[in-house]
């Protein structure tokens, strides 16, 4: 038996865009230093982190760059958005209290295979980008969604 077709929604016009903020908190970065088992002391320990040239405890860069997954998958595209890659330029560490800026603008379109490619940029309260990247969606949101 096969499935009913459903048809998709249209694609997000090129030059369309999306932002969202947060405020790294420490919680923030033990929660994903426990859920990524990813314990490297410059995330978790202040007193090792106050050694290095960073001078402090800095956010994971993947934990930074996983917000903007949370614009991609609720905004633009939004519902129905499928990760298909994406790529990552750290350029500054983000410490906490830094609060940041997620900010997705679609650049081009593959409208036969539904596929959209974004820049994807973070930025510090003070504008400085800290992250910068493009990612490669397929989006797949049917127009009969509840």
């Amino acid at each position: 038996m096969s499935k009913p077709s459903r048809d998709l929604a249209p694609l997000p016009a090129i030059g369309l865009r999306a932002s969202r903020s947060r405020t790294i908190t420490e919680e923030d970065i033990d929660l994903f230093a426990h859920v990524s088992t990813d314990k490297n002391p410059i995330h978790i320990d202040e007193r090792y982190a106050a050694l290095t040239p960073f001078g402090g405890r800095v956010a994971h860069g993947i934990m930074v760059a996983s917000m903007i997954s949370a614009v991609l998958g609720n905004d633009l595209p939004g519902h129905g958005s499928i990760y298909l890659g994406q790529t990552l330029k750290f350029l500054a560490p983000v410490r906490i209290g830094d609060t940041i800026t997620v900010t997705v603008e679609v650049i081009s379109l593959r409208e036969d295979k539904h596929i959209v490619t974004l820049r994807t940029d973070c930025t510090n309260q003070e504008g400085a980008l800290v992250l910068t990247g493009e990612a490669t969606i397929k989006y797949v949101r049917v127009l009969d969604e509840r």
